[in-house]
């Protein structure tokens, strides 16, 4: 968070949050009720005073005021930038994954070290070229043997990140926030 939060939060620390007005989509764009943001400023601002609460509500703190984020998915979107680094959609580097999940419908998520991020559509072929099955390159059939298992079984499927090699489950969308520990469409 930067400085002029801490500090409106010290001026009026009783601000109510708000719930229902803020998301952030499949694609990593925020949204005001339903309207995507555009200006860069604003996006800036959010993506630097993002952070999820204790009970894993992910929030915009604006200044003194808490506006709790809908989330279509995951806390985060991550995309693979122009050098080849995977960046969740708040431009932070993901260095350090822990447990990747692919869904019902082959979408895959990372347990990073700032939380669990999507990853873009655009951006599967990267994934694809890192997906492994007993050691050697995941084909097709082994990608289709791993979205026909039951949601909680670990797939066959390994996924390469720098030297570490990350076991794919397999998890219906429906239970990743459980299983994960965050709340998609936070409550008052």
């Amino acid at each position: 968070m930067e400085d002029w939060v801490y500090r409106a939060l010290a001026k009026w620390p009783n601000v109510p949050a708000v719930f229902g007005w803020m998301g952030l989509d499949r694609r990593g764009r925020w949204l005001i009720r339903g309207e995507i943001i555009s200006r860069p400023q604003i996006i800036d601002t959010i993506n630097r005073n993002y952070a999820a609460d204790e009970q894993g509500r992910w929030f915009f703190q604006n200044g003194p005021q808490r506006g709790y984020v809908e989330l279509e998915y995951a806390p985060f979107v991550l995309h693979v930038d122009g050098t080849g680094v995977l960046r969740t959609h708040t431009d932070l580097a993901i260095e350090k994954p822990t447990a990747a999940f692919i869904d019902e419908d082959g979408a895959l998520t990372l347990v990073t070290e700032h939380g669990a991020g999507v990853l873009r559509d655009q951006d599967l072929g990267w994934a694809l070229e890192r997906l492994t099955t007993e050691g050697a390159a995941a084909d097709e059939e082994a990608v289709a043997t791993a979205l026909a298992l039951a949601s909680g079984s670990l797939s066959t499927l390994s996924l390469a990140f720098g030297a570490r090699q990350l076991a794919v489950a397999r998890l219906d969308a429906a239970e990743l926030p459980g299983v994960v520990g965050f709340v998609r469409k936070p409550e008052g």
